[in-house]
């Protein structure tokens, strides 16, 4: 009888970031993790979550806590409430090889409110106020403001994730948001892995600039959110007074 195959890391990537390259970052509790609050919104369950693992959740995330979950989509268990749920999808970059690109500029702590700013006015997704120690963020400045950047989130092993694409509306149209994605896949390229990303799946946009670019669709996938029950778990009060 073959073996099975050994999971594909990005079919359950914060999963396989905050167990491999990202674990540093991990809050843990049994065989669930989280990044810190204000790093990135993202808990990772194993694939084969079970009882335990959600009442190991539901701790971390504490009474009535709310959790996102990455490109995963297990069925909650009774207590926990649906906050919210996106249709999205994955798509690789085998045949990205990117381009360095002068223009962009690599940001530092002293961006970060910049970032904040152009982030709440473009949503491209959640960057919170410590995301940038992730990975690698890029800008490019025009009269001194930032109006566009990109950077790396997760990092299952082997692959980056990039993430936080967004131009300034006054500044689109020019290409930045193409030649910020290239150079941050040029920096994945060159320390040996391969870029991936997500996307929502309404936003054909993107998804069209991607393909252009070189990414193709591996799969679709959910994001989606759960609030934790008020009231913690049998299991994690069992736990809890037994010690």
């Amino acid at each position: 009888m073959s073996a099975m195959a050994a999971p594909h890391p990005l079919d359950n990537p914060g999963h396989a970031s905050l167990n491999g390259p990202h674990a540093h970052f991990a809050e843990r509790r049994g065989r669930v993790a989280r990044y810190p609050v204000d790093v990135s919104p993202w808990f990772a369950l194993p694939d084969d979550a079970g009882p335990g693992d959600w009442a190991d959740l539901a701790a971390l995330a504490g009474p009535g806590g709310e959790l996102a979950l990455a490109a995963v989509d297990p069925a909650l268990p009774p207590g926990w409430e649906p906050t919210f749920r996106v249709d999205g999808v994955q798509m690789t970059g085998e045949a990205v090889r990117g381009a360095h690109d002068e223009e962009a500029v690599r940001l530092g702590p002293a961006d970060v409110p910049e970032m904040l700013d152009l982030v709440a006015r473009t949503r491209p997704g959640p960057f919170l106020t410590h995301t940038l120690e992730l990975g690698t963020y890029l800008g490019v400045r025009r009269g001194g403001a930032l109006v566009a950047m990109a950077g790396e989130r997760l990092r299952p092993p082997g692959w980056t994730e990039i993430s936080a694409v967004c131009t300034d509306p006054a500044h689109r149209g020019q290409g930045l948001a193409r030649r910020l994605v290239d150079a941050v896949a040029a920096g994945i390229r060159d320390r040996g892995e391969i870029p991936c990303l997500h996307g929502s799946a309404s936003n054909t946009g993107a998804i069209r600039l991607y393909e252009q670019m070189g990414f193709t669709l591996r799969r679709h996938t959910v994001f989606q959110g759960a609030r934790a029950p008020a009231a913690l778990p049998h299991e994690v009060r069992t736990r809890t007074a037994t010690g």
